[in-house]
């Protein structure tokens, strides 16, 4: 049979619980009393209103080299001064094309040495020359018209039948002082005929610079002229 347990339970007092409330300050008492919740918000703005001004800064900034950015993609050369510039640059690679045709001549016709003194000289003659004449001549958008007074349809024709008669003249010369012109002539007029046609050549449009180039070798054949 199973045995009973004893009683064991302790002697234990009862009582109501203290309602009284605490004797010593709470935590929320001695933060008010130290302000801890006003400082804690004051720090809380102070810090949105810096955030604020950071981005803020950051924004002007930004904008600021965008601006920047902006001006200088923006800043472009006046139409007048791209033109001086174009011409500088193509009345250069002309001079030193009438260098470099000027020493070959030379060498071909066997000169006992080039002077390169002259060289240097007809080659700044040529810059100046080609200088006057590419300014007024080569097509740009600050020059539309060649001829003032007629109209602007007929400015594109007049310049290529200028370039047109200028490369025709200049390539059958060049062949014809090249074949019958003793070699002192041929070296002071090959080099800036040549530069003459290889010019009027670039300035015309691809079907008329073919027929340049037609009408050249047609001359070469015609006359019975071989290129040496």
């Amino acid at each position: 049979m199973a045995k009973k347990r004893g009683d064991r339970s302790p002697n234990l007092k009862l009582r109501q619980p203290d309602r009284s409330g605490p004797s010593t300050k709470t935590l929320l008492e001695l933060a008010e009393e130290r302000d801890l919740f006003v400082l804690a918000k004051n720090k809380e703005d102070a810090n949105k209103k810096a955030k604020r001004a950071e981005t803020h800064g950051e924004s002007i900034q930004r904008g600021g080299e965008d601006g920047d950015d902006g001006d200088d993609d923006g800043a472009e050369l006046s139409p007048t001064t791209e033109r001086i510039l174009d011409t500088i640059l193509w009345t250069i690679s002309l001079a030193m094309l009438h260098f470099t045709l000027d020493v070959l001549v030379q060498h071909q016709f066997s000169a006992d040495r080039v002077v390169w003194a002259k060289v240097w000289t007809r080659a700044g003659q040529a810059l100046l020359v080609f200088a006057m004449l590419f300014y007024p001549l080569h097509p740009h958008p600050s020059n539309p018209s060649i001829l003032p007074g007629l109209p602007k349809r007929v400015q594109p024709i007049i310049r290529q039948s200028i370039f047109f008669v200028a490369s025709i003249c200049a390539g059958c010369y060049l062949i014809h002082i090249t074949n019958t012109y003793g070699y002192m002539a041929v070296m002071k007029r090959a080099p800036p005929v040549g530069c003459l046609w290889v010019w009027s050549v670039i300035e015309l449009d691809l079907p008329w610079a073919v027929l340049s180039l037609a009408s050249a070798g047609s001359f070469l054949l015609l006359k019975g002229y071989s290129i040496r």
